[in-house]
């Protein structure tokens, strides 16, 4: 594997502040879906203007989510055809709706309780 470009000493530490940054919106988008904030409509409609959220792999984003867990998040994203790896930012509108049918309601649902 070919090694980095050397970086100045400025170009790493902005590097560090962004990578810094990126880790903590998304700390904070986890804690706010699973406070029920936040829903999955809210992320993929804040995804449009936030490259963090867009950045974001759609697994984490779904076992943030309220009664959902690793198991049913991915089950539900292999009947749907959508790959683990993919990002908010890399999915369809077809695969935005069958995740809103399968996953809108969790939080309303979660805090009926």
């Amino acid at each position: 594997m070919a090694t980095p470009p050397p970086l100045t000493d400025d170009a790493r530490r902005a590097a560090l502040a962004k990578a810094a940054e990126a880790r903590r919106v998304r700390a904070n988008l986890k804690q706010a879906l699973k406070a029920g904030e936040l829903g999955l409509a809210d992320v993929l409609a804040r995804a449009e203007s936030d490259e963090v959220v867009a950045m974001t792999k759609i697994l984490t984003i779904l076992e943030a989510l309220p009664g959902v867990g690793k198991v049913k998040s991915r089950r539900t994203m292999a009947s749907i055809g959508i790959s683990e790896s993919r990002r908010v930012q890399g999915l369809g509108a077809k695969q935005r709706r069958a995740l809103l049918t399968a996953f809108g309601d969790e939080v309303a649902t979660s805090n009926d309780d």
